[in-house]
Formats: C-alpha cells, structure tokens, sequence
C-alpha cells in the first residue's frame, strides 16, 4: 500500500506485505496506516488498527518535530533502545530516558514520574513517547494543564491494569498532539514502532 523504505530491514518490508494481505477494510489514511502497519509488525496483534487513535495534527507535528531534532523523552530504556537505531539513521534526535533522570523517587511518586517532571521542566515543548509508565503520562498531563505549556507530541501507549485506563483518558482530554492507543494494550514496543514509523515518514518526506 506504501513504498518500501531503505531504512527497513528486508524482512520488516516482507512482514508488511503480509500485513497488507491480511488487514482487511479500515479506516485510516496512508499515514495512520503506515504507523499502525509498524505496530502490528511489532506485536501481530492487528487490534492495533482500531485501537490506535490519532489527533488532527499528531502526524504532521509528530514528523516536524523530528525533523526539526526536537528532543524526545522517553518514559523508561526499553522505548529509548527501540528508537535509538533509526533516530541515528535519520534525524539524530537527542533522547532523554525519564527514569534516569531522577536517582531517586519524590515521596509518593515513582522514579519514572519523578524524572518525567524533571524533564518537562526542561523541555516542555519536546516529544514524549509513554510506553510502559501510566504514572508518568498522569504526571504529564497535570503539567499540561499547570503550566499551560503543550508538548510538540504525545505517545500515550502504557500497557497493563493499574491506572492505565485513567491515564489514557487524562491524555484524550487534553488539547495536544498526541497518537493514544486505547484500552490496555501498548507497551514499550508499541511505543517505539510509533516512532519508528513516524522517523521513516519524516525521513522519506523531507
């Protein structure tokens, strides 16, 4: 449906032929497509198709940002470590890991929120990708509406049962760029293949 890259492995661009085989009716544009296509390559779970949600302007902002080497903020070192190679191929993007930004938790806050409010007051307007921390999206969402300062992009795909539904919802409400998987699925690799997918657009469209 798209055309091959040559930041992609041969078997990535093999995997995706077989996607486009299997996927059936949708209801995405060619750019929602190519990033759910990257996060159903990373999980072959095809619910990715109707579970990704997209804002007006996320892709576009999402592409300008890189392009524009924005730095991204991941929440934990799994999503740094999925991005890492194709941030380096393309657009060289300083990447910041929120849970190594803060040695230790604030009382009654985990590491990795502590270091994401660390981070945000560094960098407000950066790129967040959340793959694993819903504490974390919840403490970036009270930023937002704090301090009125609104990031280039949010990723919001934390995976799993305790305040991951609550922080997703926090997330939709909030007037940013932001691509959001619904539900409980996401996790670290869903983040990443977002990104991923979206360095390869930016690259390819420069």
């Amino acid at each position: 449906m798209t055309q091959s890259s040559p930041l992609n492995h041969p078997i990535v661009e093999q995997s995706f032929a077989i996607i486009d085989q299997e996927i059936g009716e949708h209801n995405l544009n060619s750019l929602e497509y190519a990033i759910a296509r990257r996060v159903i390559h990373s999980t072959a779970d095809f619910d990715f198709i109707k579970l990704l949600k997209f804002s007006p302007d996320a892709i576009k902002s999402g592409i300008n940002s890189f392009q524009q080497k924005k730095t991204i903020i991941t929440d934990v070192t799994m999503v740094k470590q999925g991005i890492i190679t194709l941030v380096n191929k393309t657009f060289n993007n300083p990447i910041i890991t929120a849970v190594e930004a803060a040695s230790q938790p604030l009382p009654g806050k985990t590491r990795t929120e502590t270091g994401l409010l660390t981070c945000f007051e560094t960098y407000p307007n950066g790129i967040y990708v959340i793959g694993n921390a819903p504490t974390a999206l919840l403490a970036l969402c009270q930023q937002i509406a704090e301090k009125n300062s609104k990031p280039s992009l949010i990723i919001g795909a934390p995976v799993g049962f305790v305040s991951v539904l609550e922080s997703k919802q926090a997330l939709a409400k909030i007037d940013v760029p932001k691509i959001l998987v619904e539900g409980r699925k996401g996790g670290s690799s869903v983040a990443a293949a977002i990104v991923n997918a979206l360095l390869v657009l930016g690259w390819e469209n420069k």
